[in-house]
């Protein structure tokens, strides 16, 4: 079971990383939509392309089931509530499996 730590922290890295992804795009759509930033700058436009491209498949997925309420999209803070969960999970998996 020790073996398998190494993957499960691997897991949890990359959910990690994913976190700030998730958080960046909120960030820069906000940005975008107050027109803080224009996407017709070619490097605003390359990160913004980048980051939606790695989260709306997963926004998209979850807005089947929770739709935009109040022009509020609920997506971002559902996929970061789930990624926490989910670290959490992995953390104490990750315990329980050193402990074996």
């Amino acid at each position: 079971m020790a073996l398998l730590v190494p993957i499960v922290q691997l897991i949890q890295i990359i959910l990690g990383m994913y976190w700030y992804v998730v958080v960046a795009a909120v960030i820069l759509s906000w940005l975008v939509n107050f027109s803080v930033i224009n996407t017709h700058n070619q490097f605003v436009h390359m990160i913004w392309s980048t980051l939606r491209q790695m989260t709306e498949p997963v926004f998209g997925k979850i807005r089947q089931y929770v739709p935009i309420m109040g022009g509020l999209d609920l997506s971002p803070i559902i996929l970061l509530l789930g990624l926490w969960l989910a670290q959490r999970y992995l953390n104490i998996l990750s315990v329980w499996m050193m402990n074996q």
